[in-house]
């Protein structure tokens, strides 16, 4: 795992094999952000002129590898744009970005803005990120190793650093949890390794087996991963604090392979889906987070855990299963799995009497359709959280929209035979739909939140920013911003 500390020291001496240095973009060519301006005079004055002749302009997302021979210690500079007014999220990609392109060096120094603990943080956490990699199944070692120290050139104290730490490895096990194939991880497999992680943070750790679930009436659990060789599991997580006034539970979507079930996914969709726990992997990452840095709240987290796959024991289309809560749900489409996992995580969190339930899951591709790769839905049933949540994910920089819940959507759902169907007829609106379905699940005067991921949760594409290709880890720390913002009520 990659180190960082704080250091104030002057970045035309430091000794590091990389410098990365913000520029802001200007109307006459990139400018030195704070943090970059002492190089000016170590370049004869011409470090900006030579970015610009090189097409460097300082807009978001750009970067040039500059040689300095000898004209300050470090042997690269690395010049990262900032964009015209950057603020956080900015900062933390850049550093992201800075840090993933000088994969291999031993050492590198972040020159970028960093007065405040908020921006130094910002910084320290992005670069953190960036230089996360997953190489556990290589053989053939080309692959690049992650930077092993960064320094943050700032006069903040190594608090700043240790609370970036910890952000940022609750995010790098989010995403090796989300890298690692189903050939290794599955239910029972992840909650091994949840007892194992969360009991290393001090969390309660409690796991039903299959036996268990099905004794206590999980009937979306059982049903679900009924047709797989390995069972369900239900893992509970509990954290409390002695001056704590309020309880969150989050609970999360754990389909540790999704192949559709007898509704059979297109192969084209279905080679990812080693991603559709990423929801479960998130409140795993953030209850850790959340003991770590000893947040004044009582936090539970359910990992909703199952495989789904086709078998002559599995569910099949027009089946009757009993939920947690009493109800009965027909299943119209096994593909439509991940909400009969959640609809009893979340009546199980309802016993603990929680001030907030916030759900995360890769729910439906709907969320992919209507927002794109990189933005969550947000539902609720009270406006006041969903935009909380929705505040949260913009405060961690991770993209989330407020959706509603119309009731219209609620008779799609009626079932001829059952209290409940899990899917409506028509695609209209299927990602507020899916939220509805949840929302029968929510005991009256409960207060509640869904969130949609099934986008930002693996990125399919090239790396940008601090977000590699694969697991992102999305939401984690959205999660923890919710435990923050509910410590300070």
């Amino acid at each position: 795992m990659t180190t960082v500390r704080l250091n104030s020291a002057d970045p035309v001496s430091i000794d590091t094999d990389a410098l990365i240095v913000g520029f802001r973009s200007g109307q006459d060519g990139p400018v030195p952000a704070v943090g970059a301006q002492a190089l000016g005079s170590a370049f004869g004055g011409k470090l900006a002129a030579s970015l610009d002749a090189v097409g460097f302009t300082g807009k978001a997302g750009e970067l040039a590898k500059l040689p300095t021979f000898g004209s300050i210690t470090a042997p690269l500079l690395v010049a990262v744009g900032l964009g015209d007014s950057p603020d956080l999220e900015a900062l933390r990609r850049a550093a992201g970005a800075g840090v993933r392109s000088v994969a291999g060096q031993s050492k590198a120094a972040l020159a970028l803005p960093a007065d405040t603990a908020e921006e130094a943080e910002a910084v320290a956490l992005g670069g953190l990120l960036g230089a996360y990699t997953f190489s556990r199944y290589r053989t053939d070692g080309d692959q690049k190793a992650p930077v092993a120290e960064l320094t943050v050139l700032s006069g903040q104290g190594e608090a700043v650093a240790e609370r970036a730490s910890v952000l940022a490895e609750s995010v790098a096990l989010v995403r090796d949890l989300v890298n690692t194939p189903p050939s290794d991880l599955w239910p029972a497999r992840f909650a091994e390794l949840a007892e194992q992680e969360g009991g290393k943070a001090g969390l309660t750790v409690e796991v039903l087996d299959e036996r268990q679930l099905k004794e206590d009436g999980y009937g979306g659990l059982i049903g679900v991963g009924q047709g797989s060789s390995n069972p369900p599991r239900l893992v509970r997580l509990s954290y409390s604090h002695p001056e704590a006034s309020k309880t969150l539970a989050f609970v999360g979507k754990g389909i540790t392979f999704d192949s559709g079930g007898l509704s059979l996914k297109p192969s084209a969709s279905m080679d990812w889906m080693k991603s559709d726990m990423g929801g479960a992997g998130a409140v795993l990452g953030a209850l850790i987070g959340i003991a770590r840095l000893g947040l004044p709240v009582n936090a539970i987290g359910y990992l909703c855990l199952a495989e789904n796959l086709p078998s002559g024991t599995a569910q099949r289309p027009s089946d009757v299963i009993h939920s947690y809560s009493g109800k009965t749900v027909e299943v119209l489409d096994t593909d439509a799995e991940g909400r009969l996992v959640l609809m009893d995580g979340i009546a199980r969190a309802a016993e603990d009497r929680p001030d907030l339930i916030v759900d995360v899951a890769t729910l439906t591709g709907a969320q992919i359709v209507s927002l794109g790769w990189r933005t969550a839905g947000v539902m609720a049933n009270d406006d006041a959280v969903r935009e909380l949540v929705v505040e949260a994910a913009g405060a961690a920089g991770e993209g989330a929209w407020g959706m509603p819940l119309p009731e219209e959507l609620r008779k799609g759902l009626d079932s001829a035979v059952a209290d409940i169907a899990n899917l409506q007829p028509e695609r209209w609106g299927s990602m507020l739909a899916a939220g509805i379905f949840l929302k029968e699940f929510v005991p009256d005067g409960v207060r509640w939140a869904h969130i949609d991921m099934a986008g930002p949760a693996y990125n399919k594409g090239e790396p940008y920013g601090y977000i590699p290709k694969g697991g992102t880890g999305a939401f984690t720390r959205t999660l923890i911003g919710v435990a923050e913002r509910h410590a300070s009520i």
